[in-house]
């Protein structure tokens, strides 16, 4: 490693820790940073930093938040009878981008005996049915029972994002679960 560019190599690595960040992607941002556009990379480094200090999760449903409730879990217009539980937060980013959902969430993270009585105080205030919008898989399917038989007690409606060949897949390349779904939940046309 050339010591004279100990900070620049120090940044590629931290950048490399990122998500789908390589080295030739992180060498590629990282020098765009401090040799074409010093400006974004500072924009970038403070943004960073505000949000370390003022995102948090949601004390109800675990989403990001910069305050102690979200804006979804704080808006009376959304239909409090339908609850999606999703893997982690990023997910509620994704439905809430493209406004395919206007009930409220709830992020897993981990299946805990606190997470299983925060969803029973969701159905005890009025959710009536829940949807599953978590990753298809033997586990996944696993957790999804589970906490059907937690709240069997209760009268709720429970639903799961719908699964199978995804448009414009040739079949060859479909995993053995995903055609096994598909072909199990094939509806008439």
């Amino acid at each position: 490693m050339n010591r004279s560019l100990e900070k620049f190599n120090r940044l590629v690595d931290s950048l490399q820790e990122l998500p789908t960040i390589g080295k030739k992607s992180a060498t590629r941002l990282a020098y765009h940073m401090i040799m074409n556009d010093t400006f974004v990379g500072m924009r970038i480094s403070h943004a960073i930093e505000d949000a370390l200090g003022s995102l948090k999760k949601c004390a109800t449903c675990g989403g990001m938040s910069e305050d102690e409730l979200c804006y979804i879990c704080t808006d009376d217009g959304r239909d409090s009878t339908l609850l999606c539980i999703v893997e982690n937060a990023k997910d509620i980013l994704l439905l809430e981008e493209n406004g395919l959902f206007d009930g409220k969430y709830f992020v897993l993270d981990g299946l805990t005996e606190q997470n299983v009585t925060k969803l029973e105080n969701f159905v005890e205030e009025g959710v009536n049915e829940i949807l599953f919008a978590i990753t298809p898989s033997i586990a996944n399917d696993a957790v999804i029972l589970y906490i059907e038989d937690k709240l069997a007690p209760y009268s709720i409606n429970f639903s799961k994002i719908a699964q199978g060949v995804p448009t414009g897949v040739s079949l060859e390349n479909i995993d053995l679960l995903s055609l096994t779904r598909a072909l199990e939940d094939r509806v008439r046309v």
